[in-house]
C-alpha cells in the first residue's frame, strides 16, 4: 500500500523558518512531481511550490525567494518546503502531493495535511 505522509508544521513567528517533509512508501515505481499546496480558512487551495523528475522548480509569485522545494529520490522518495522568512500570509494547511506510478497503478496522492500557523 502506497502512503503520504508529512510532518514538520507548527508555530512560528514571522521571520523564522520552517521546514516540512513529506515521505513515500509503498511499492514505488516512478515519481513524477512533487509538491506542496497550502489552504487558508476561507480560500481555496492553491499550488505553493513543485518541482518535477529532472528538479525544474516552479513557486507561486508570492513565496518566490523565500521558499524552497527539493526532493530526495533515494531511499525517501520525500519532498520538503524550506520556508524562510515566513509571514502572516503563509498561515495556511499545507499538504504535500506526489505524482506517481506504483503498484496502484498512475496516481496522484495526498498527504494528510500539515498545519502552519504564523503570528507574533
Amino acid at each position: 500500500q502506497v502512503k503520504v505522509v508529512e510532518f514538520g508544521g507548527g508555530s512560528v513567528q514571522p521571520g523564522e523558518s520552517l521546514t516540512l517533509s513529506c515521505e513515500t512508501s509503498g511499492r514505488i515505481y516512478v515519481i513524477y512531481t512533487m509538491g506542496w499546496y497550502r489552504q487558508p480558512v476561507g480560500k481555496e487551495r492553491e499550488l505553493v511550490a513543485s518541482i518535477d523528475s529532472r528538479g525544474a522548480t516552479n513557486y507561486v509569485d508570492s513565496v518566490k525567494g523565500r521558499f524552497t522545494v527539493s526532493r530526495d529520490n533515494a531511499a525517501k522518495n520525500a519532498v520538503y518546503l524550506q520556508m524562510n522568512s515566513i509571514s502572516p500570509e503563509d498561515t495556511a494547511v499545507y499538504y504535500c502531493y506526489v505524482h506517481m506510478r506504483s503498484e496502484e497503478g498512475v496516481k496522484e496522492y495526498w498527504g494528510q495535511g500539515t498545519q502552519v500557523t504564523v503570528s507574533s
